[in-house]
């Protein structure tokens, strides 16, 4: 069984389109907060930080050119979680933060949202 990976954008990032703005990810930062705040619940959890630019390598090679969007969960092969949004080459995604943090509270024990 291969760890779960879980894709953000780096905390802040730069967009060539609007060269002289820095920006974050909105969908990203509730997660990097569930980061910072449960670390020992997702000491297992492989987080990679994926450049805003696309097309994103790392990314399709896991979930397919069609799932790109980030923030993005993909499980181990054989891992499962009710709050899956697709699948890809016999892994289950989830997409979006608000799917990915109640995902984590299932598989990792952290605290859901109220």
């Amino acid at each position: 069984m291969t760890k779960d990976i879980l894709f953000l954008l780096p905390k802040s990032f730069t967009d060539a389109n609007h060269p002289d703005k820095l920006f974050y990810c909105p969908h990203c930062l509730p997660i990097e907060g569930a980061l910072a705040s449960f670390k020992d619940q997702l000491h297992d959890l492989d987080v990679r930080h994926e450049e805003f630019p696309r097309p994103r390598q790392n990314v399709i090679a896991l979930a397919g050119e069609d799932n790109q969007s980030l923030p993005l969960l993909v499980l181990g092969k054989g891992r499962t979680t009710s709050h899956k949004t697709g699948e890809y080459n016999g892994r289950q995604l989830v997409a979006g933060s608000a799917p990915i943090l109640a995902a984590l509270a299932e598989l990792y024990g952290i605290p859901v949202s109220h």
